[in-house]
């Protein structure tokens, strides 16, 4: 029973696969969990199963750590936990968020207790913004785990799931989102009995929720997340009305207790660049939550998770400081690194001088986001001029917001550098050969 309910099986699906009648399951249920509970000295229930024991084993963890660093020192303050427990399972390919309750995701206490602790005040807005890759998801899907432990009910709705045409007015929009949350809510759509053309879209849909949606839930909160929220900023017809519309939501919620029922968190890319008034942004209230690269200590931690057990000490830390300057600490490009080392594939030095190259690990990430480059021109351009000097450069917003959102570059203001001495290399060598080409193709004629 605990491996069906981990995968997220229903009772109802228990009882058909055994045999055995829905109510026997349900009380086996309630006695694993009890039994759990005290094991554990907290309360583990079917819904909270995941977070619950990833927080367990992140306690474990984090006390194996403080009894080392009393032992031992400063120097052996990692977390130095068996290899071979981690291990336990096949380390699959880093792609996509990090599943609950693995030991590869790296917790940072100030991030995940900050959105869980701001998800519990009524009305509230969190933001969340990183370049891709950075792990937004995987910070959201803890949050949304802890919700689900509080009761609250779940939408969420992937911006990059809708089609093209969604977008063709806001009118079509905010029709598909309205469904979108019904259905998710497990509510029938009424939305054409709320909808009135003379009062407009955001009318509409702002009665469509408080008058329907927030009525129906009774008292329970709901948490609205919205990820890829950036796919947005490229229809500014749809966006200059939408994150107002949040934004005003957020507002009401001040006055009106049926809004304090609404939670909204907004995961991007990268800053809106559309024209927005000030007082009409929804990202400059609420809480912003902005994902920083890994530390030094924590790309160790990552290593010991993968088995590298040779990370530990304070010279395995000179040894991933290559890695970190070459990828920037970027979660996924570290992930990527110690999956194939784990593998035994190559030594860190040959990851190392190959890691530019057509050849290397990162050769189809790279591949990928010249395509991406490729079919923008003025984003080819820009990179370039970041390219081509160690100093920061100023750049056009919209084309710097973009080299951004692609985790190319570091922003400060329109100024960019780029991400890592990875993409440096890399880009340099491509251009190198293209500029080549064109001289060449000049030559000949």
């Amino acid at each position: 029973m605990l491996y069906q309910s981990w995968l997220g099986k229903t009772y109802g699906e228990m009882a058909e696969v055994s045999g055995y009648g829905n109510n026997y399951i349900k009380e086996v249920g309630s006695e694993l969990w009890q039994d759990l509970s005290i094991a554990l000295g907290k309360r583990i229930t079917k819904k909270n199963l995941h977070l619950a024991l990833s927080n367990h084993l992140q306690d474990e963890i984090d006390n194996q750590e403080n009894q080392i660093q009393q032992k031992f020192g400063e120097e052996f303050s990692l977390e130095m936990v068996s290899p071979d427990f981690f291990l336990a399972s096949k380390i699959e390919f880093p792609s996509g968020p990090v599943a609950l309750g693995s030991p590869l995701y790296i917790n940072r206490p100030s991030l995940e207790e900050l959105v869980c602790n701001e998800i519990l005040h009524p009305g509230c807005l969190i933001r969340i913004k990183a370049p891709k890759k950075m792990g937004k998801s995987s910070l959201l899907n803890r949050m949304i785990a802890y919700a689900r432990e509080q009761d609250y009910q779940i939408v969420y709705l992937d911006f990059q799931e809708a089609d093209q045409d969604v977008f063709a007015s806001l009118d079509k929009f905010l029709r598909w989102f309205c469904v979108n949350v019904s259905r998710q809510l497990n509510l029938l759509s009424c939305v054409d009995d709320f909808w009135d053309i003379e009062m407009g879209s955001k009318v509409s849909c702002k009665i469509y929720f408080e008058a329907y949606l927030l009525q129906y839930i009774n008292d329970s909160p709901v948490v609205l997340a919205l990820n890829e929220v950036h796919r947005i900023f490229e229809h500014p017809n749809i966006a200059q009305d939408f994150l107002p519309m949040l934004r005003f939501w957020h507002e009401q919620a001040k006055q009106d207790q049926t809004w304090q029922k609404l939670r909204m968190v907004v995961v991007h890319t990268t800053e809106i660049y559309i024209p927005l008034k000030l007082n009409q942004s929804p990202f400059n209230v609420g809480i912003t939550i902005t994902l920083p690269p890994f530390s030094l200590k924590e790309i160790q931690n990552l290593a010991l998770r993968y088995g590298l057990d040779w990370a530990a000490d304070s010279e395995g830390g000179k040894c991933l400081a290559p890695l970190q300057a070459m990828v920037g600490g970027h979660p996924y490009l570290v992930s990527l690194a110690f999956y194939h080392l784990c593998q035994g594939e190559m030594t860190l030095e040959v990851l190392l001088e190959t890691a530019s190259t057509p050849v290397g690990i990162y050769g189809q990430h790279l591949r990928e986001l010249l395509t991406l480059l490729q079919e923008e021109p003025e984003l080819m351009s820009a990179m370039e001029q970041v390219i081509a000097t160690e100093q920061k450069v100023e750049l056009d917003a919209i084309a710097a917001y973009k080299l951004e959102s692609m985790g190319l570059v570091q922003l400060n203001g329109n100024q960019a550098s780029a991400m890592c001495k990875l993409y440096r290399l890399y880009f340099s060598q491509q251009f190198g050969k293209q500029n080549s080409a064109n001289a060449s193709s000049e030559f000949s004629r």
